[in-house]
């Protein structure tokens, strides 16, 4: 699932992508109003982190727009603990409010929560390719119903894999989407997540499901004979 930072401090900003990262999460991060709009507004993401105090455009102001044409889930993070910011921040929309400092694990509830009541009632949030089944929202993964126990990253790039299966992803956008690395040509973490992840997903099974596109990338899908 992808969420998207809006925080101006630097070292915020980082502390929350790796943090959400190692949880399995795909992160974006924007320092400013004007870019976290713009980003909410063009992107899909699953849930917004956003911050009030921003330089030029304000969080206020990013979550009134936003709630023009969007309903992603907004999770206000501030310093502000005034209780006329909180009702300013529940009247404008968002979904939550947390204030700082806060503890890491609190943060992480909240956002698996307002993921989770993201879904519409009753929808089942798996999704399935062949006889593999992830669940982003309990951080499941199961293939013909046997439980397949996968790290954080694993589980992150098995995400994306099946959320764009069929679409053939470049080591380069993998590396950019999971590890929010730019991808070095002498690096082979791709490679090498790729080898873990089927010794866990393809191997033990007859049917192939991570294929290699020579010279490209890799794709996930169901290949007749794979």
């Amino acid at each position: 699932m992808k969420i998207l930072v809006v925080e101006d401090e630097q070292r915020a900003a980082d502390y929350l992508r790796q943090g959400l990262a190692e949880n399995g999460y795909t992160v974006e991060v924007a320092l400013t109003g004007t870019d976290g709009l713009h980003a909410a507004m063009t992107g899909d993401h699953d849930l917004v982190v956003l911050d009030v105090m921003l330089p030029g455009v304000d969080g206020f102001a990013v979550l009134s727009a936003l709630r023009t044409a969007r309903q992603t889930p907004v999770l206000m993070l501030t310093a502000r603990g005034q209780m006329n910011d909180k009702v300013r921040g529940f009247d404008l929309g968002a979904d939550d409010y947390l204030v700082k400092p806060f503890q890491f694990p609190e943060l992480l509830a909240r956002v698996r929560a307002l993921l989770k009541r993201g879904k519409a009632a009753g929808a089942d949030p798996a999704e399935r390719v062949a006889d593999l089944e992830i669940d982003p929202v309990r951080h499941r993964a199961t293939r013909a119903g046997q439980r397949i126990d996968l790290t954080a990253k694993e589980f992150a790039l098995l995400v994306l894999l099946v959320q764009r299966s069929g679409e053939v992803l470049s080591r380069t956008e993998i590396a950019s989407l999971v590890w929010d690395i730019h991808f070095d040509s002498e690096t082979n973490v791709v490679d090498v997540a790729i080898r873990r992840l089927r010794a866990k997903v393809d191997d033990p099974f007859e049917t192939k499901l991570i294929q290699t596109v020579r010279g490209v990338g890799y794709v996930l899908e169901a290949r007749p004979g794979a």
